[in-house]
């Protein structure tokens, strides 16, 4: 169907970005637009593209999508992408015609050039825009004053950090809570810009309405992602009482109501100080995400997706040391008890685990190896560390271990090779198994909301959900004896 003029205006008429141009002024913008069609499915422009146009429907349905999720449609006078008419605009989004259709388009060209615009109807249109952004940008200035439920997750990175902050953004919600998370950990509260905090939303509908506001985040793709995208590598300095105090003061003046510490050792002592400093109206909990299982007392999130992959790695070492008849010396995580070193020893069928805390006859592993024609030992990153540390040792704990060996009689026609710890298994996908215990853990916390429950954290112990207070959680993930002595098939 062939469009008018007439057409052109009437649409561009009741676009509301347009309201405060005269009937002249919406006439000769027409007259210096292009339309451009398209067939159902087609996309318009994709996410991260560079956008240099403004368009408004004049036929059919747009939508944009991101991460694969539908977020907002566009139909006839709707606007898109007129950000592009201020800067080369690099799409947050991508639009898909839904249907046939057609769109009106203004380029920013033609937008700066004195033959086809005017400088004062182009100072006009930009004054129109300007005004347009800046309520967006007051609307998210009010947004972050105050804050209900605030996220605050730190410390390394391990699978399930996203899966449970999506999780605990579904069921909060749910509940009539509005949920927020730091960007970058105990930094954010210290520094406490608007700008250091994100506002998560499960609802599409609800999303489709704050989606222009800075900051705001669709969580329910976080599910399966990898990695922790609000997270910061560990903040020392937060161990100090002053700065604890101040970013206690900062979460009462945005009247936050609930805080949601998610991590592990490290995170829990920083979470339990600053609840120290909090006043008893605002309610703190804890969420153990850890590949090491370094809180005791509960399953943690990530020490599953971790064994898997640590496992999985092993096994490769352990296939390249029988064909080329090497002693592979691996270290893996496992700071305090070996929790991670250990099982994906066990599950791989490595030869020996070496863990923090425990002791070696160096004497006979050595001579064992000696015998062999292939090895593959994994020693816990943890393993003598304080030792280590106070006689100057630079290498890893694996060559720690190695060099021990030798000064006890190594003497193998293997060849030995050192590996050092591999972070790569921090950035797994988390599998099911962590994602439904991100899931449990999200809702149980959400009961002992509801309960009236303050400053604990939610356990899941052989299978049964409960949940332990602060001061009885434990975080030297210590292990089996009895465990241990299966990750030994030396001798």
């Amino acid at each position: 169907m062939a469009h008018t003029a007439q057409d052109i205006y009437t649409t561009l008429r009741a676009v509301e970005a347009l309201t405060q141009l005269t009937d002249d002024e919406i006439r000769h913008i027409a007259s210096i637009c292009t339309t451009s069609t398209y067939k159902a499915r087609e996309t318009v422009f994709k996410e991260g593209e560079t956008g240099d146009r403004a368009s408004v429907v004049l036929e059919g349905v747009f939508c944009l999508t991101r991460f694969g999720h539908t977020l907002k449609q566009y139909r006839r006078a709707d606007m898109f992408g007129e950000v592009a008419l201020l800067d080369e605009h690099t799409h947050t989004g991508t639009i898909v015609a839904w249907s046939d259709g057609v769109l009106i388009q203004l380029s920013r060209a033609r937008l700066e050039d004195d033959a086809y615009v005017s400088p004062d109807l182009r100072a006009k249109i930009y004054k129109t825009f300007v005004f347009q952004m800046s309520r967006f940008l007051n609307q998210g200035e009010a947004l972050y004053n105050q804050m209900d439920v605030l996220l605050i997750q730190d410390g390394g990175c391990a699978p399930g950090y996203n899966s449970v902050t999506a999780f605990l953004s579904e069921y909060l919600e749910k509940q009539g809570h509005q949920v927020f998370i730091a960007a970058a950990g105990f930094r954010s509260l210290v520094s406490n810009r608007n700008e250091d905090y994100r506002c998560l939303i499960y609802d599409t509908k609800v999303f489709r309405q704050l989606d222009t506001i800075r900051g705001v985040i669709f969580s329910p793709p976080l599910r399966s992602e990898r990695g922790a995208n609000f997270r910061s590598e560990r903040f020392p300095d937060f161990k100090k009482s002053a700065l604890q105090k101040q970013a206690a003061d900062n979460i009462v003046k945005r009247r936050v109501k609930i805080v949601i510490g998610i991590g592990g050792n490290g995170t829990f002592a920083g979470t339990r100080a600053l609840a120290g400093h909090l006043p008893e109206n605002v309610k703190v909990y804890f969420i153990p995400v850890t590949i090491d299982s370094d809180v005791y007392g509960t399953s943690c999130i990530g020490e599953f997706t971790g064994v898997e992959a640590g496992a999985d790695k092993i096994h490769c070492y352990m296939a390249d040391s029988r064909t080329h008849q090497r002693c592979y010396i691996i270290e893996m995580m496992g700071a305090r008890g070996g929790f991670h070193a250990l099982h994906s020893c066990l599950g791989a069928g490595a030869h020996l685990a070496v863990l923090p805390g425990s002791t070696y006859d160096l004497k006979k592993i050595a001579e064992a190896i000696n015998s062999r024609r292939n090895t593959v030992i994994v020693v816990a990153e943890g393993y003598k560390r304080d030792f280590r540390k106070k006689s100057g040792y630079e290498g890893n704990a694996a060559e720690f271990f190695r060099d021990e060996l030798l000064k006890h009689g190594l003497d193998t026609k293997q060849k030995v090779v050192c590996e050092p710890f591999s972070r790569d298994i921090r950035g797994a996908a988390p599998n099911n198994m962590d994602i439904t215990l991100a899931q449990r853990m999200a809702r149980r916390l959400v009961e002992m909301i509801n309960a009236g429950e303050n400053h604990c954290m939610p356990a899941v112990q052989a299978g049964r959900e409960t949940s332990i207070p602060f001061d009885q959680i434990r975080t030297d993930n210590s292990v089996e004896c009895r465990l241990a002595e299966l990750a030994n098939r030396l001798y």
